[in-house]
């Protein structure tokens, strides 16, 4: 049987205890831990939550910066058999309070204003709050605690984390992950993208993210490799130390592609020393693509995922990396593109809704056992709910999430594919495509477009670039020129807030 994610881990702390695990990059000096350090802070980190009464099955909820406390706290939290509920620093008391209610937290760790954790725990009954404001604060918290004798190792059906969906249309959901599931993926991800000891790992996205916990962290922790924690992104810093030090592996988003891409402007920046550039969360697009190669050297490798599932579709390390396609099934992944109402697989180059089934997909959701039934088929494929095609050589192609079709005049309009044209304009920075109710036409389709700086746009020339590019009938119907879209904390525009606004 495979060994667990954390028995890799620990087996590599035995193996290469002096060997940077991690390092961070803060602004008054970077701090790091090696392999043997790890293991022993991990170790002291389980006895103080031994003592603060955690056990098996019990929820442990962070709400902690990027640094090495988060990262202590997440591996013995999931060696004790708990569960980690990392949460998203931005949240405010409303939301942190229904997710510490949700989730029958225990314990929340959290980076101070005890006012504010009061109002949680008057709120939620039987939880500890605990604050932890930096990582000399958690150094001091667990240093009077003896490393415990290592757990016996973890089935893959214990859980290991809660991870909520974003909860655009709904209340978010906590998606039940097991340790079967985190080893499952993080040994495909190992396979498919060469994950090798040596690797020394950018890393710039949230923690309390599946992209950067469970895709970026966990992989580099997987490999023996070491990834080097940058709290605060900035484009001209990254660009700076993709260059001066010998990172071979760096993930991002579209936005943070795009910012590199422009603080990288009139510059010389080689970056073809990097083995690995990834890019997810959201689509990649074709001019972004094209720009990283001529400007970088390097061919952003985009791939797909979902919270429930961690990655599922990648385009190859060695071989096409097909713009606009988020690639082929992982190792032990199966992907299906389906008719929505039959669930009837659909012939290749056909869009449809896109089902994933294999060993990396959740446990269901917490306390959800309708939505659980509604998420996944008699026979384990898990409706993803995004729209996809499939190429004859197994290439697959996002077109936008099924609750984002347009159909007008009894037709379908896929957003992705009208962002892509007006994106093809070298004066429109962003943009974001939906569909409005319409009485003659079902739904009319709506343009919001964010303008470069300085650019003179308006609606009649937008309509003139799109009607050369596209069917009559996928022409936005209503334009808005914005200084801004909506985003949640990885970039990705947040459509269900665009609809409440110009849709009322």
């Amino acid at each position: 049987m495979t060994p667990m994610f954390l028995d890799r881990l620990r087996q590599h702390c035995l193996s290469q205890p002096d060997k940077v695990a991690i390092e961070l990059l803060r602004e008054d000096g970077a701090r790091s831990l090696r392999y043997g350090e790890l293991e022993n802070q991990v170790q002291r980190c389980m006895a103080w939550l031994l003592a603060l009464g955690l056990r098996p099955g019990d929820c442990a909820a962070t709400q902690l910066p990027t640094g090495l406390a988060f990262v202590q706290l997440h591996l013995a939290i999931c060696r004790l058999g708990a569960l980690h509920l990392p949460l998203n620093p931005a949240f405010p008391a409303a939301e942190l309070r229904y997710f510490l209610s949700d989730s029958v937290a225990t314990l929340f760790f959290h980076a101070g204003g005890e006012r504010g954790a009061a109002a949680i725990v008057q709120a939620t009954p039987g939880l500890r709050c605990i604050a932890l404001r930096d990582d000399e604060s958690f150094t001091r918290q667990i240093k009077g605690f003896a490393p415990v004798a290592p757990p016996t190792p973890r089935g893959p059906q214990q859980l290991a984390m809660m991870l909520y969906t974003s909860g655009t249309t709904s209340r978010p959901k906590g998606a039940r992950i097991t340790h079967g599931n985190l080893t499952a993926n993080i040994e495909a991800l190992h396979e498919a993208w060469g994950w090798r000891q040596d690797d020394v790992l950018l890393h710039v996205l949230p923690l309390f993210h599946v992209h950067g916990l469970t895709v970026a962290l966990h992989g580099a922790l997987r490999a023996g490799a070491t990834a080097v924690l940058l709290p605060r992104f900035d484009a001209g810093r990254v660009l700076d130390l993709l260059q001066s030090r010998r990172f071979s592996v760096f993930m991002g988003v579209p936005t943070i592609h795009r910012r590199l891409y422009r603080a990288a402007a009139g510059g010389d920046h080689d970056l073809r020393h990097m083995r690995l550039m990834t890019s997810g969360s959201d689509r990649l697009p074709d001019d972004l693509f094209e720009g990283v190669q001529q400007r970088f050297g390097v061919t952003l490798l985009e791939r797909y995922g979902m919270t429930e599932t961690g990655m599922n579709l990648s385009n190859p390390l060695h071989g096409e990396r097909r713009r606009g396609s988020v690639g082929l099934p992982l190792p032990g992944v199966e992907a299906r593109v389906v008719e929505r109402l039959t669930e009837q697989p659909l012939p290749d180059n056909v869009v449809g809704e896109l089902q994933i089934r294999g060993p990396h997909v959740c446990a269901g959701y917490h306390n959800r056992p309708e939505q659980t039934a509604v998420a996944f088929t008699a026979d384990g494929w898990l409706r993803t709910g995004d729209l996809a095609q499939r190429a004859p050589d197994g290439y697959f192609t996002l077109q936008g999430r099924a609750k984002d079709l347009i159909i007008s005049g009894g037709m379908n309009v896929y957003p992705p594919e009208v962002e892509r044209a007006l994106l093809e304009h070298p004066q429109v920075r962003a943009a974001a495509v939906i569909g409005c109710p319409d009485e003659e036409w079902g739904e009319r389709v709506v343009a919001l477009v964010l303008p470069e700086a300085g650019a003179a746009l308006d609606e009649a020339a937008l309509e003139a670039w799109c009607r050369a590019r596209l069917a009559p009938y996928k022409l936005p119907r209503a334009w808005h020129l914005v200084d801004s879209l909506p985003q949640n904390a990885l970039g990705k525009v947040r459509k269900a807030v665009l609809r409440e606004q110009y849709c009322g």
